[in-house]
């Protein structure tokens, strides 16, 4: 995969198939320390991970995978921001709008991206009470969200 946004989706696809409802996915890019964190917690069965764990020790990072039947899996990455082999983070809009139309009504997406000091917070269960009754994978509004998203992390990198 050349992008981590492809793993998020991998893993986030996992989780929906394993019946989670809540899929929190949390990024936080530090330049100061030169770090960048991923963390997808769930609360379905535990995904496979050979390849976000290859992708991680490629960055000089690591992973770690907690699981709980029952309870959930929490998935926790890594990264040197700076290092050459650290895979970009790619289409985070895309990812989570596909996400959100693959679960469907019933998985919530719950995004945060921290930047330096700034961050960014995107909730479908936010989302869904406004919608009231227009379901949020009708097309038009995956198109809007796709776009305040990207608006979103535009804003962060400012």
């Amino acid at each position: 995969m050349e992008d981590l946004s492809l793993h998020i989706l991998d893993i986030g696809e996992n989780a929906v198939n394993a019946g989670a409802s809540l899929i929190r996915i949390t990024i936080n890019e530090n330049n100061e320390e030169n770090t960048l964190f991923l963390k997808i917690q769930d609360n379905g069965v535990g995904p496979g991970l050979p390849m976000p764990a290859r992708a991680a020790r490629e960055a000089d990072g690591n992973l770690t995978l907690r699981s709980e039947d029952g309870k959930g899996t929490t998935v926790l990455a890594r990264f040197v921001l700076d290092h050459i082999d650290r895979k970009p983070l790619g289409n985070i809009a895309e990812t989570l709008v596909s996400l959100i139309a693959a679960g469907g009504l019933e998985v919530d997406i719950l995004y945060r991206h921290f930047k330096n000091g700034r961050d960014f917070l995107f909730d479908t269960r936010d989302l869904k009470k406004e919608l009231k009754e227009v379901p949020i994978t009708d097309p038009g509004v995956l198109k809007y969200l796709k776009e305040a998203v990207n608006n979103g992390l535009k804003d962060l990198i400012k």
